[in-house]
């Protein structure tokens, strides 16, 4: 496939909406560890379409989590106003299941883990 200057441009701004999204689920925390989304590893994965599409897979730290509820729609408004995207996907996933080996060694040391 020949590669485009028009491509180019998309995929440049497909990162920089990714960029942004980032930026946007570390001012999400779980109320119950003071230690945001991103950096606990619960979002497992994240992609973002030339056309602005987001398609997000996501866990909590256990089925039982009692932000269950609220959690995951939070994720998904808050990414629905970043600028550039234009839909999003959000699945809640319970496989593989999380654990603390899934947290950034950031999250890690101010869990006071290493």
């Amino acid at each position: 496939m020949e590669n485009t200057p028009g491509a180019v441009s998309q995929s440049a701004d497909a990162q920089e909406i990714e960029k942004k999204i980032i930026e946007v689920l570390r001012t999400i925390f779980d109320p119950e560890i003071p230690v945001n989304i991103y950096e606990l590893g619960l979002i497992y994965n994240l992609e973002v379409s030339p056309a602005g599409a987001v398609g997000v897979r996501m866990t909590l730290t256990s089925p039982m989590c009692p932000v269950a509820g609220i959690l995951p729609p939070e994720v998904e408004s808050k990414i629905r106003n970043v600028p550039g995207v234009t839909d999003v996907k959000l699945d809640l996933v319970w496989e593989p299941p999380w654990s603390d080996e899934k947290m950034t060694e950031a999250a890690k040391l101010q869990l006071g883990l290493l």
